[in-house]
């Protein structure tokens, strides 16, 4: 709980929408290019994807892996760490989707 821990960025990085979705979306431990991941994941734009998996790799829970050819040809997967936390990251997903019509009756609630 401390300010200082660095414990807070991962934590951003892991549940930040767009690095929940890239979580979910290669917890199948296949690799993915960037473009299979931007349209598996709707409304991303190409800034934001390309930084939330900066953040996840240097966090080491996705891997880069660039191919020497041309065009550029890079994809992405999971590291074993990164397979752990998306198993974590899916459990809350799933929480979320069961739940959703009582948390919406809360939204419902507040605007009244």
């Amino acid at each position: 709980m401390a300010a200082e821990c660095p414990s807070r960025e991962v934590l951003k990085h892991l549940t930040s929408r767009w690095g929940v979705l890239v979580m979910i979306a290669l917890e199948d431990g296949e690799t993915r290019r960037f473009s299979q991941l931007k349209r598996a994941i709707g409304g991303v734009s190409e800034r934001m994807l390309a930084q939330t998996l900066q953040w996840l790799e240097a966090d080491g829970l996705v891997l880069r892996i660039a191919h020497d050819v041309v065009p550029p040809h890079v994809d992405y997967r999971l590291t074993p760490l990164g397979m752990e936390a998306a198993e974590k990251v899916r459990l809350l997903a799933d929480w979320i989707e069961t739940r959703l019509p009582r948390i919406a009756a809360g939204w419902a609630n507040r605007a009244a």
